[in-house]
């Protein structure tokens, strides 16, 4: 089993940025594939970024381009998504996702094990 916490979420105004981090631990954290998604009120979940064992390979939301960076330090068992010219639709409950398989991609049905989510709140 893998456990995963999330942190660095707040109220930040738009513009702003904000870095998640995400602590995985239970199983050898460079054979996670790593992904954010994030679920805005009354919104369904959806894919924000993903990065593959080493950090060699990563997709982005399109959306998002630009704007978030995930990177990983497989040394510190940690992932993180690093949020800059923040906008009041950002806001939302960012989770942390883990995947056994070399590769998930953008679907969270790939992945096998969640956070408890962190808040990100934007204001105007």
């Amino acid at each position: 089993q893998v456990q995963l916490v999330e942190s660095g979420g707040g109220l930040v105004q738009a513009g702003g940025s904000l870095r998640l981090s995400c602590v995985a631990s239970g199983r050898t954290f460079s054979r996670l594939t790593m992904g954010w998604f994030r679920q805005a009120p009354g919104k369904e979940r959806e894919f924000v970024a993903v990065t593959s064992w080493i950090g060699s390979r990563t997709e982005y939301a399109d959306s998002l381009k630009g704007r978030f960076t995930i990177s990983r330090d497989n040394a510190k068992n940690t992932v993180y998504l690093q949020m800059n010219s923040l906008k009041p639709e950002d806001t939302a409950v960012y989770y942390c996702a883990a995947a056994r398989t070399p590769w998930a991609g953008a679907s969270d049905s790939a992945f096998d094990y969640w956070g408890q989510g962190t808040q990100v709140t934007v204001s105007s």
